[in-house]
């Protein structure tokens, strides 16, 4: 009788699993039937690169039914992390599209989202050129209904989001122009390639039109609130992070750090030179980078020296020899972004290639603001940004999350748990010797700390309305040691992307983790197996992590 009972418990717990993995796979076929370039994005191409989203407020009504569908359903699923990270990822996508409504308030939304739909089709040459300019060419027929649904939807935008769309769209149409027929310069089939060249002059003129129209029409009426408000910013710190701590307390949590680092600066520039300000020492290193032209190579030439380094210090295992490929960032994305990791899909097979994406300055920009663009890659800047998007940063974390076998964590990833492990690491490396204590280094990484602790209580403050955008950029300024020009790129960022505390948030998640691990482990801990254990969980949010390691719900900050 007791083996038929365990054989019975075991056939109950298969057929569960079995019966939640079904749940998994029904959901995602149709989510990525209405987000298609999310599939193509995470590998699943066919019958997905031939699709664009429906932009239009049915469309829209359409994702936030299909949330409102599955969340009872995986509530009603035997208790697990991947069914709590399901549960937390559809309320999220609830808050964000009922109550935040971006699709009624950006209308950079339209104009990236479909640039971005034909970015993940010529990126990286899953198919042959052929086969994915046809899907190009499927995809841009429909952006006139885009261009429609957003003339439908914006209502009232914040002035931020118009001016944002403005300045990317000429980058944007100058991908159309160029970028797009160059990545199909070697197809052969001339009926198809002016067939292109029709279509995506068509695509060039729409995105001319929207821009004119933006500009006329949605500029003049753009009075509306980038805040998204104290419930909402809650909400999505609660849902997307699973970290459901008053912001009375978050906030604190982050000035505390802030204070922290800024004394660790203020004692390290002491000592380095004790006649000059932390500003005035932060500004010399500044001056510290390398020409334009040079930045790429710059950066790619610290992949040697930082691989050494993990594998003699025994930091984290490295799964691959293959090294990322160093490329200028996109058009659509440069306005608010200077340094990023292109990663392929989760479901690729074939075109597995990661890219480094690095923001250089316009080539039409005057000479003063181009060298105060390059003070945002000093020598120690660089080391820090190529340890967070690359070595053991991002780029590992990637290595590491291919190897996952659940189907939500590959799909479904906290920012908290991949921006926090990327900028966790900057310091861990430097704490366990990196560098040899170059002093322009360890200020870079602090400087680096200070922008993301800034970016914390900015978020925070302005979407709650503590602190206006002119007193965000100045924030950055005075508590940051950060150029007007970059404050203002950061704060501009930080209206649309109002939770991006999740780097700072996410380090000290995991450095209290890596402490509470330690004092379980007692003399058998080991970084490199403190490390290699996390990633093992995948880009679940930390309090689901702490849970498999530690075996508690213990706090998590």
């Amino acid at each position: 009788m007791k083996i038929a009972a365990l054989l019975l418990a075991g056939a109950t717990i298969m057929s569960a699993a079995s019966h939640f993995d079904s749940l998994v796979d029904r959901y995602f076929d149709e989510s990525f039937a209405l987000q298609p370039s999310q599939a193509t994005a995470a590998g699943f191409h066919h019958p997905y690169d031939a699709q664009l989203e429906d932009y239009s407020r049915a469309g829209i009504e359409k994702r936030i039914a299909l949330s409102e569908k599955y969340l009872p359903l995986f509530e009603k699923e035997p208790q697990s992390g991947d069914r709590d990270w399901m549960i937390s990822h559809l309320h999220a996508e609830l808050v964000n599209l009922r109550d935040i409504r971006s699709w009624e308030k950006n209308p950079d939304d339209y104009s990236s989202g479909v640039t971005g739909s034909i970015f993940g089709l010529i990126s990286r040459k899953f198919a042959p050129p052929e086969e994915r300019l046809r899907d190009v060419i499927a995809r841009e027929k429909q952006f006139p209904q885009v261009f429609a649904a957003a003339r439908a939807n914006l209502k009232n935008p914040p002035q931020i989001y118009t001016e944002v769309a403005l300045e990317q769209l000429p980058g944007i149409q100058s991908f159309f122009a160029n970028d797009v027929p160059d990545a199909f310069k070697d197809v052969t089939d001339r009926a198809l390639f002016d067939e292109f060249k029709q279509t995506n002059q068509a695509a060039i003129d729409e995105l001319k039109r929207y821009e004119q129209w933006v500009r006329a029409d949605v500029l003049p009426r753009s009075h509306g609130d980038f805040r998204i408000g104290a419930e909402n910013y809650h909400n999505k710190v609660k849902y997307e992070e699973m970290v459901d701590l008053p912001l009375d307390r978050l906030l604190q949590i982050g000035y505390d750090n802030l204070h922290e680092n800024q004394r660790k600066l203020v004692a390290l520039c002491k000592s380095i030179d004790p006649s000059k300000t932390p500003q005035q020492i932060a500004a010399k290193f500044e001056q510290d980078h390398p020409a334009p032209d040079q930045l790429l190579q710059t950066f790619r030439n610290t992949f040697s020296g930082l691989i050494d380094f993990i594998n003699e210090h025994r930091i984290i295992t490295v799964p691959s020899t293959i090294r990322p490929i160093l490329e200028e960032t996109p058009p659509f994305m440069r306005a608010l972004t200077t340094a990023s990791m292109d990663t392929p899909g989760p479901y690729e097979k074939v075109a597995t290639e990661a890219f480094f994406n690095v923001t250089l300055p316009e080539k039409n920009w005057p000479h003063e603001r181009v060298e105060e663009f390059m003070t945002a890659f000093n020598r120690g800047t660089i080391e820090s940004t190529a340890i967070h998007e690359a070595y053991p940063g991002h780029y590992v974390q990637l290595l590491w999350f291919q190897k996952v076998q659940s189907k939500v964590r590959k799909l479904i990833q906290s920012n908290s748990n991949v921006e926090g492990w990327a900028h966790y690491c900057e310091q861990m490396m430097i704490d366990q010797g990196y560098g040899k204590d170059d002093p322009e280094l360890k200020v870079g990484q602090l400087l680096d700390a200070l922008l993301r602790n800034c970016r914390y209580i900015v978020g925070i403050e302005m979407h709650t309305g503590k602190r206006s955008y002119e007193q965000g950029i100045e924030f950055f300024m005075k508590e940051g040691y950060m150029s007007r020009d970059y404050s203002t790129r950061e704060t501009k960022r930080g209206t649309s992307d109002p939770t991006y505390l999740v780097y700072t948030l996410g380090k000290l998640e995991i450095m209290k983790l890596r402490q509470d691990y330690r004092a379980k482990m007692g003399d058998r801990f080991s970084l490199e197996q403190f490390h290699n254990t996390f990633m093992q969980q995948g880009g679940v949010p930390i309090r689901l992590i702490r849970h498999a390691m530690l075996g508690n719900d213990s706090p998590v900050l």
